[in-house]
């Protein structure tokens, strides 16, 4: 791979070549990837090369929820394989992430390349991840081009670049039409069923759970689920900080006026949230396994179409909702299946749940200490940030998998839009390339001023849409999901979570506590007896109250204000 082109692949090259000219119109600002000039007689590389040796390299995914694959079962994989010999064998995580990743740190063994998701503190603590800044220097100009404007922000304490994020956002912002965030989701027959009514404030959406429940005690449905598997648990603790009308800062919201951070965790939002699930359970509602099963048997309740409610956020239950859809378009009935996303926050005020435009830099992929060529790895990444593999992977072929019109628009047809379901994804390799690689970010724009992500492109969104989805938007007088929420507030240091802990600092140590402790008495004062609540919150706040809670909150404050004044 090292800025070779192999001659065995000219004639895939060559179409993808003659795409990327039809499609880009020539303002395709990425580095090409270059041959060595040390050729005998002075011939071009590409006359005298010799493909190089295929190499396999091991990948561990912590936020993967699929099956794993090697990289050339796929049909994007196989072309990037062909372009560089290499093939990544993806290992998706199952079981605790924590207990896995321990397991990795214990032996100093690991794969190539780690994604390590909520654990990436104890990963960089334990000194994992091998320096990323020579390699980006020698191998990388399309790392450089993408991710430039971002690099003082990807530096550690030390000064070294140790992972690549993917949440880099490439030429303009586009927002999301989808509801990829956080929302109070609902079946669509539930809402059919009550009038399509204007559903606002939590009492509102668990009436309307209520009233259908009791309606159709014949069918055993679950009233309401709850995610809490390992470090996916924030869906069930996130909840009161967007019902009081903030986006996902983590484990605080901040004051739009005076920017100081405070924690929620012991609030009297908390206590509303929390005896509203109690409520749910005493009337036999809330599904009491959502304390114990794994996100797996989650995803799976939500595809079979028993429960009626939840809130989680877009992205983590896609797997379902996928399936939902698929039924959907086999069988226009079980349109009734899919959720719809709603705003709902505690007294109907302002929502915040879209997120703003920002940059996680406490996510993303490393190159271990294990990794048998970083050189290899780090151009293979390279080569996977040139734009026409941007869109290979994100729209895929042209004439299979997208079009583009006389304008330079691309676009697919009411029959791609058909089949590419959830076999076809992973088959096809958009599952496995969707996300959890060095990639432009999904808000981003082509050079061409295409959306990077097809289901930000007007002409893709709307033609993607079934007669069922129009029929429900309608109702609610919007023609895209966005649309029912509120638009974002600008925060300069969103997504507050995303500001970096070291491994062993108090902060770090404080947020490991409070999750201990969530985790402890959640399901306690969800599950307990209506009348023993009270006294099991207040026992909680007295353990609460042993932590230095003020301290974290004014360090978090600090970081939050270094962020603003760095965007003036």
């Amino acid at each position: 791979m090292k800025k070779h082109w192999s001659i065995t692949t000219a004639s895939v090259l060559l179409v993808f070549s003659l795409a990327a000219s039809a499609c880009t119109g020539g303002g395709n600002k990425e580095e090409p990837t270059k041959a060595p000039d040390s050729n005998a007689g002075g011939q071009q590389a590409e006359e005298t090369e010799k493909p190089l040796d295929k190499v396999t390299f091991t990948y561990f995914n912590g936020a993967g929820a699929a099956k794993d694959v090697n990289t050339n079962e796929t049909t994007i994989g196989k072309l990037l394989e062909d372009q560089t010999g290499v093939n990544f064998k993806i290992e998706n995580l199952v079981g605790d992430l924590n207990t896995k990743i321990g397991t990795m740190i214990a032996s100093n063994k690991y794969p190539d390349v780690l994604i390590p998701d909520a654990a990436i503190d104890e990963v960089l603590g334990a000194g994992a991840f091998i320096d990323l800044t020579d390699l980006i220097e020698e191998h990388g100009p399309n790392i450089k081009r993408v991710y430039g404007p971002y690099f003082n922000q990807m530096k550690a304490e030390d000064g070294k670049i140790y992972f690549l994020p993917f949440s880099n956002v490439v030429g303009e912002y586009i927002p999301d039409p989808n509801i990829n965030q956080g929302a109070f989701w609902v079946q669509r027959r539930v809402l059919k069923e009550a009038g399509y009514p204007q559903i606002k404030t939590l009492d509102e959406y668990f009436n309307l759970v209520r009233d259908y429940a009791a309606k159709h005690k014949e069918e055993d449905l679950t009233g309401f689920v709850s995610l809490t598997h390992d470090w996916r648990f924030f869906a069930t603790s996130n909840p009161p900080m967007h019902l009081q009308g903030y986006p996902n800062d983590g484990e605080v919201i901040v004051d739009m006026n005076t920017f100081e951070a405070k924690t929620y965790s012991s609030s009297d939002a908390t206590k509303k949230w929390l005896s509203e699930l109690n409520k749910l359970n005493a009337e036999g509602l809330f599904d009491k396994s959502s304390f114990v099963d794994n996100y797996d048997q989650y995803l799976a309740k939500l595809s079979s179409g028993k429960v009626l409610g939840f809130f989680d956020y877009g992205w983590q239950i896609g797997n379902a909702q996928n399936v939902l859809k698929d039924a959907a378009k086999a069988d226009p009935a079980k349109d009734d299946f899919v959720y719809f996303p709603l705003p709902v926050t505690f007294d109907g005020q302002k929502d915040q749940y879209l997120d703003p435009p920002g940059f996680v830099k406490n996510r993303g992929m490393g190159i271990t200490v294990s990794a048998k060529d970083p050189v290899r790895i780090i151009q293979y990444i390279d080569n996977l940030l040139k734009e026409e593999n941007q869109i290979l992977k994100s729209w895929g072929v042209q004439g299979e998998t997208y079009e583009v019109d006389a304008n330079g628009r691309f676009y697919r047809t009411a029959e791609q839009i058909k089949k590419i379901d959830e076999p076809f994804r992973e088959k096809f390799g958009f599952k496995y390339y969707d996300w959890n690689w060095p990639q432009y970010g999904t808000n981003s724009t082509l050079s061409n001023g295409n959306a990077f992500a097809p289901g930000l492109q007007p002409e893709v969104f709307q033609m993607s849409l079934t007669d069922a989805d129009k029929e429900i938007l309608g109702k609610y007088g919007v023609q895209t999901y966005a649309a029912m929420f509120a638009a974002p507030d600008k925060r300069p240091w969103y997504p507050a979570w995303g500001i970096p802990k070291e491994q062993g600092s108090e902060p770090q140590i404080y947020e490991t506590k409070k999750t201990e402790l969530v985790k402890k008495y959640f399901p306690k004062l969800v599950l307990a007896k209506t009348d023993e609540f009270e006294s099991i919150w207040n026992e909680y706040l007295g353990e609460f109250g042993k932590l230095d809670t003020a301290a974290y909150e004014q360090f978090v404050t600090a970081e939050v204000k270094k962020l603003i004044e760095a965007a003036q």
